[in-house]
């Protein structure tokens, strides 16, 4: 199969939500009808009853939420799906934001009965920067929820993208009988099955056939096609342009966790959504067609297999193919590297590869040389945008409660710290802190601290607003603020400076007596400057 073929066939994607809208779930039955799990493990009111196959790692299997960013593949109708599982915890966001620079469109999933939440919003206005295309998949439609017009007009409100309704609900709740397809016109009746594909399609010939009146009682059949009409009035056709260029948004309606609706969405979604394509590094705009790799690190975790102290990059490639043992050029250490154990993900479970083409996440073992942001090349020199770490908003210092693991302890926070779980800075005398936007990250550093490295520490709040990155225009003035604010300065994991502003108030005194000094918010100048 030649490049072109081998892109035409894949769709890389993330699905995103708030906690708790059925996002891990939906995850799981696409892997059911890729044929990738014989069952599916129902998640209900955020605790597992199996443990769901995309939250691998012990403390989510005891909470319920997805902390980490799963990665699957699984093949469909002779299409590569390639899955990013995110977390929808807001404290995680971070991560999310990482991941979605990725992946080449987006499915959001919105519970019917809570409608459009505070995380939802966030995620679109990530997606809305890179103009991502979106499908949403209302959720959770056999429970009683809002009305699926006023539904649809808040998602178009609140999310600031223009809908499409390509299924429609036969009312809802108790009385939820199916949905209509408007985009095929195909009936789907509703029977509520958690663990099988249990779909049941009529062939219909439009919303009058009079055949709907075999399956439909009176009052649904009428209301379906007073809202079926309603919608033609309403909105304009669906254009898979608008849809590609993240100014219209399809939507679907179902049950996931009842296998409903999902596979009207699937399909669709393989017919509109886009293959990979270009990519901008700073250099240039990079075509997924190239013949010579290309490719980033967007996610690093250690210990994915706890049998193995293993750590693994995750590899997104951009252009040209992948093969094992090739040595590729590291850019920002400016060496090569080759990959003798290359492997592909269905949630835990690691299958080596030999070769692995655009679109694709690849695993890569990792002894240290690989960070988050890092591009390989066949010897191009390029660096991939938009992969920054954010200022943090709740600073804790770390305190070891046993001094004869220190070693553990330097070790797991460097690692897990790598990973983009939390942001560590270090101050003089070895002073260790740690940043993050949540309080969730430090119970999943001290879980994992214990678990995975046998290291256990406290965590001590520090009363810090915010901080952030510093550079200087004025070089005597910067060097007198470094000087000056020493006990609220500290650096970053590769030894940038970092300022912890205490108060509103005290970050306008700064800069105000300090004009010469540039306080980033992100670190996302690193990469111009070391570009």
């Amino acid at each position: 199969m030649t490049l072109e073929q081998e892109i035409a066939k894949r769709r890389t994607f993330a699905i995103i939500s708030h906690p708790d809208a059925g996002k891990t779930t939906l995850t799981e039955k696409f892997l059911l009808f890729g044929g990738a799990i014989k069952t599916a493990g129902a998640v209900k009111q955020n605790k597992i009853r199996k443990t769901a196959t995309s939250d691998f790692m012990e403390i989510e299997k005891q909470r319920g939420i997805s902390v980490a960013t799963s990665v699957m593949g699984f093949e469909y109708k002779g299409m590569k799906i390639n899955i990013l599982d995110t977390p929808g915890h807001k404290d995680f966001a971070e991560d999310t934001y990482r991941t979605l620079t990725a992946v080449d469109s987006v499915i959001l999933v919105v519970d019917s009965v809570k409608g459009v939440e505070e995380q939802t919003e966030r995620l679109m206005e990530v997606c809305r920067m890179r103009s991502t295309p979106v499908i949403i998949f209302v959720n959770k439609m056999d429970r009683e929820g809002q009305n699926p017009f006023e539904l649809l007009d808040e998602l178009e409100q609140k999310l600031r993208i223009d809908v499409l309704p390509l299924t429609w609900p036969i009312s809802q709740g108790q009385n939820f009988r199916g949905v209509y397809n408007l985009y095929r016109g195909q009936l789907n009746l509703f029977e509520p099955d958690q663990t099988r594909i249990t779909e049941h399609y009529i062939e219909i010939k439009g919303i009058d056939d009079p055949e709907l009146e075999r399956w439909i009682p009176s009052a649904f059949r009428d209301q379906l096609r007073e809202d079926a009409e309603l919608i033609e009035g309403v909105y304009d056709p669906f254009s898979v342009e608008r849809y590609l260029d993240g100014s219209l948004a399809p939507v679907f309606f179902g049950s996931a966790v009842n296998n409903f609706g999902v596979r009207e969405m699937l399909e669709t979604f393989l017919e509109i959504a886009p293959s990979p394509h270009e990519r901008e590094a700073s250099e240039r705009v990079v075509r997924a067609s190239e013949t010579a790799l290309t490719g980033f690190v967007f996610k690093i975790h250690a210990n994915l297999d706890p049998n193995h102290r293993d750590r693994t990059a995750f590899f997104k490639i951009c252009s040209g193919t992948f093969e094992r043992n090739k040595f590729y050029h590291h850019t920002r250490l400016g060496k090569k590297m080759r990959f003798a154990n290359p492997t592909q993900f269905m949630a835990n479970e690691k299958n080596l590869i030999d070769n692995a083409w655009p679109g694709d996440v690849v695993g890569l073992y990792d002894n240290g040389n690989l960070k988050i942001g890092d591009t390989l090349t066949e010897g191009e020199e390029l660096r991939f945008r938009g992969i920054p770490s954010f200022s943090p908003e709740i600073f804790k210092e770390v305190i070891n409660r046993d001094p004869f693991k220190a070693k553990q302890l330097e070790k797991g926070l460097r690692q897990l710290t790598e990973e983009g779980v939390a942001q560590l800075f270090l101050q003089y005398g070895n002073r260790k802190i740690i940043g993050t936007v949540g309080e969730l990250q430090f119970d999943v550093i001290r879980f994992r601290l214990e678990h995975e490295y046998g290291a256990s520490c406290d965590f001590m709040p520090l009363r810090y607003f915010k901080a952030f990155w510093i550079t200087g225009t004025d070089t005597p003035q910067y060097e007198e603020f470094l000087r000056r604010k020493s006990p609220v300065i500290a650096e970053d994991k590769e030894g940038h400076p970092v300022f912890f502003a205490e108060s509103q108030w005290m970050l306008d005194v700064a800069k105000e007596n300090y004009p010469g000094v540039i306080f980033h918010e992100t670190s996302e100048f690193k990469t111009k400057d070391e570009g």
